[in-house]
C-alpha cells in the first residue's frame, strides 16, 4: 500500500512523461479534509488533457490504486481524477486562468518538484 505522498510522486511523474505543463503539486491536508495533495497540470489541448488523464489513470492503477471517480467537465477542459488522498487536477490553459486552483488553495504547501520530476 502507497502512501498518499508516493501515489502524489506516481501521478506527477506520469503527467510529466506525457508533456504535462505546469505542473504543481500542492499539500492540502492541514487545510482540507478533501485529500492530502493536489495535482494540477495543464494540457495543450482538450485532447492532450484526456491523454493526460488516461495516463495517470493507467499508472495509479497498474500500482494498485482505485481511482473513486473521474469527472470531465465542459469538453475536456477540466478532467479531475479522484484517488482519495489525492486528487489530480488537468485543464486547458483557459480553463486553468480561469478556476485558479493554485491561489484557492494557497494556503497549502506548494510540493518542489525539482528531484521529482526529470530534466529534459
Amino acid at each position: 500500500m502507497l502512501t498518499s505522498k508516493e501515489v502524489a510522486i506516481a501521478a506527477t511523474r506520469a503527467l510529466d512523461a506525457k508533456k504535462g505543463v505546469g505542473i504543481k503539486l500542492i499539500r492540502v491536508d492541514d487545510v482540507s479534509s478533501l485529500a492530502d495533495y493536489f495535482l494540477i497540470c495543464t494540457g495543450n489541448s482538450n485532447t492532450h488533457v484526456k491523454t493526460l488523464c488516461d495516463e495517470a489513470e493507467f499508472v495509479l492503477e497498474e500500482l494498485g490504486e482505485k481511482m473513486l471517480g473521474r469527472e470531465g467537465h465542459r469538453g475536456n477542459t477540466w478532467e479531475l481524477l479522484d484517488f482519495g488522498s489525492v486528487v489530480i487536477h488537468v485543464f486547458t490553459e483557459e480553463a486553468r486562468a480561469f478556476y485558479d486552483l493554485e491561489r484557492l488553495w494557497g494556503d497549502g504547501e506548494q510540493i518542489d518538484l525539482k528531484d521529482i520530476l526529470t530534466e529534459d
